[in-house]
């Protein structure tokens, strides 16, 4: 018998793919379903409806993304006792995995951006919390940085900046071809607040 968490996240799979190739509005079920091999039965039993699909794929989404946030926060905040420093290392480490991530087929968050979703009012307040989520960690970590050097600035507004820039860099990559914007326009962001903070240019 199919284990039902592997028949969800097989549909969950195959309806992500397709999203980032199509767009929400451009998947149908019957793709999802073919793609991901099942029955429209077994569909249905775990999703009552397009909409709740799409939610519960920007759910998962969302909450790989944050245990990415954590997980390279975490490292950073191991790799020195200085905040600047943290903040510093926190950039450079997206930096440094910047290649990977361009060889991701997408952000799914950008795919349902721009895209009304019937039946799943909460889909767009998932980014929104996602997007807030950053904002409050990374915002809080330059917060410490900025006042350890008695830097007035708008800490959570840099904080939005990484997000844009992040963005930004991707749509150039993508459309350029140039998978190194992504790590080249991070590399000015962390440039960016190291003159800020007062801290020397990285050598690398």
């Amino acid at each position: 018998m199919r284990n039902p968490t592997d028949t969800r996240r097989r549909i969950l799979d195959a309806a992500q793919e397709l999203v980032l190739d199509r767009g929400f509005s451009g998947t149908t079920v019957d793709a999802v379903i073919d793609a991901a091999g099942i029955s429209k039965g077994a569909f249905f039993h775990h999703f009552s409806s397009k909409g709740e699909l799409g939610q519960s794929m920007l759910q998962r989404y969302a909450a790989a993304d944050a245990e990415v946030l954590e997980t390279f926060m975490a490292r950073a905040e191991a790799s020195s006792d200085d905040p600047a420093e943290q903040l510093v290392n926190f950039v450079r480490a997206f930096e440094d995995v910047s290649d990977e991530m361009y060889a991701e087929p997408g952000c799914l968050f950008v795919s349902f951006v721009y895209e009304r979703m019937p039946g799943s009012p909460e889909a767009h307040a998932v980014i929104r919390r996602n997007i807030g989520l950053w904002r409050d960690r990374l915002g809080g970590k330059i917060e410490r940085a900025l006042a350890s050097r008695s830097v007035d600035a708008d800490p959570f507004s840099l904080a939005d900046l990484m997000f844009t820039v992040f963005e930004g860099a991707f749509i150039l990559a993508r459309a350029t071809a140039q998978p190194a914007e992504v790590g080249r326009h991070l590399g000015h962001y962390r440039r960016y607040l190291e003159l800020v903070l007062g801290l020397p240019e990285d050598p690398r």
